[in-house]
């Protein structure tokens, strides 16, 4: 395998490997800041995201 082909294989696994952080840290603040909002048969309820 050549040095150039080397260098390429490192650069898009670190390229996945930063878009799998992004991704992981996205999902986190979407899921830790979300409102909740329930309707049910004793009215609306809403749950403000957790701090």
């Amino acid at each position: 395998m050549s040095r150039n082909a080397l260098y390429a294989v490192i650069a898009v696994l670190a390229v996945v490997i930063v878009g799998a952080g992004i991704y992981a840290y996205n999902q986190y603040e979407e899921d830790r800041s979300s409102l909740e909002i329930k309707v049910g048969p004793n009215g609306v309820k809403v749950d403000p995201p957790a701090q």
